[in-house]
């Protein structure tokens, strides 16, 4: 039987691909036969993954999503070098917390830079790519996947940075898909609610953990193992008709909204 789920001959970029949802992302889109084209600033972590999951299946760019010099030049390499992106995964993002009385404008500015206008320099350049091949008459796959939170949709208490700018990403989804739908170069994102990542220590630690735990239907964290397969879905002909959606992953935190 034909695995609608499979991105063989895929050529995916994914950012913030050294630990957590972007490793287990990269690995997955390996698993199903495409190539991880992995996006970081740590070094040491992408290689010693890409040798993990093999030279033919993964390759390495250093660098910060938030120089869209760098972005450029990863995507001109990346398409040089394979011929064709089908997809993206916009994963790269940080955490800067403090209340909004008191959060120093440097605090708010460096995760705009990368969780908002990183997201933006990726889809762009990567998109620009999409339409020239589209123009082109090329039919092949054009999926971009951009990571959002529940913090987007609801707020958060002492990340005002993280939730506008997650905010900022579903609002790029929608436009993006819009201007690309005719094309068949499709845009979603997903809304992550809480992942066993290193970002989510403090809210998961004994001072937070029951009081969020208690506002998931489910009663249970998920995994960056778990979550990779719904963005892969995205990725895949199996969403061949979905585009301009935001699709939460949270073990129903935010049912009905």
């Amino acid at each position: 039987m034909r695995n609608p789920m499979s991105l063989e001959g895929h050529n995916v970029i994914v950012t913030g691909a050294a630990q957590g949802i972007g490793e287990a992302v990269s690995r997955l889109i390996v698993d199903l036969g495409g190539k991880a084209i992995m996006v970081d600033m740590q070094a040491d972590k992408l290689e010693a993954l890409a040798n993990d999951l093999g030279a033919d299946n993964a390759e390495v760019h250093v660098g910060s999503v938030a120089d869209p010099g760098f972005v450029q030049q990863m995507v001109d390499t990346s398409v040089a070098k394979n011929g064709e992106i089908h997809g993206l995964v916009n994963n790269a993002g940080i955490v800067r917390a403090a209340m909004a009385v008191k959060m120093p404008i440097q605090t708010w500015q460096d995760v705009i830079d990368v969780n908002l206008s990183g997201v933006f320099y990726c889809l762009q350049a990567v998109g620009r790519h999409m339409c020239e091949r589209a123009e082109a008459g090329d039919d092949a796959p054009a999926s971009i996947v951009n990571i959002s939170s529940d913090a987007g949709r609801r707020g958060t208490i002492g990340q005002i940075n993280y939730g506008a700018a997650k905010s900022g990403v579903m609002g790029l989804t929608m436009s993006a898909a819009r201007e690309w739908a005719a094309k068949q170069i499709r845009v979603n994102s997903i809304c992550f609610g809480v992942i066993e990542t290193e970002m989510t220590e403090t809210i998961r630690s004994d001072k937070f953990r029951d009081g969020v735990m208690a506002q998931i239907p489910m009663r249970r964290f998920s995994d960056p193992e778990e979550v990779s397969q719904p963005v892969c879905f995205l990725l895949s002909k199996a969403a061949g008709y979905v585009t301009g959606q935001h699709l939460s992953v949270n073990g129903g935190y935010t049912i009905g909204v």
